[in-house]
């Protein structure tokens, strides 16, 4: 990987990890800063969420004592300007892997698709 490539991956792990974290996650405008305009997303529930459903759904709805715990994230440069990042979340015993792909875009880095499938009890 070319440090060129390693610093696309380190910006788009850095976002992931604060959009995770609850504070932001409680916080739609900073929630906002790193959603792309184009974001959706497939929630592990199955249902189909665009940047401004997620929004919504997520106002008043995120409990500052409950962190998002991360384990075996990792992420691949597909283009120049696009991060696929994958890994495994546990929210509370809610347990599912997790699929990311972050664009570059004049504003930063920015989410444009999410994933979440969720986990067998003995998976991770």
């Amino acid at each position: 990987m070319t440090d060129e490539d390693e610093c696309a991956v380190q910006a788009a792990i850095d976002g992931e990890l604060r959009l995770l974290d609850p504070e932001v996650r409680a916080c739609p405008a900073l929630v906002r800063e790193l959603l792309d305009p184009a974001f959706t997303e497939i929630g592990a529930s199955g249902r189909w969420w665009d940047a401004e459903s997620i929004l919504t759904v997520m106002e008043g709805s995120v409990a500052p004592e409950s962190p998002v715990t991360v384990s075996k994230m990792s992420g691949v440069v597909l283009a120049r300007g696009i991060v696929h990042l994958t890994y495994f979340a546990d929210n509370q015993g809610r347990r599912a892997w997790r699929s990311s792909l972050w664009r570059l875009t004049e504003t930063g880095w920015r989410v444009y698709f999410h994933q979440g499938t969720l986990a067998g009890l003995l998976e991770q």
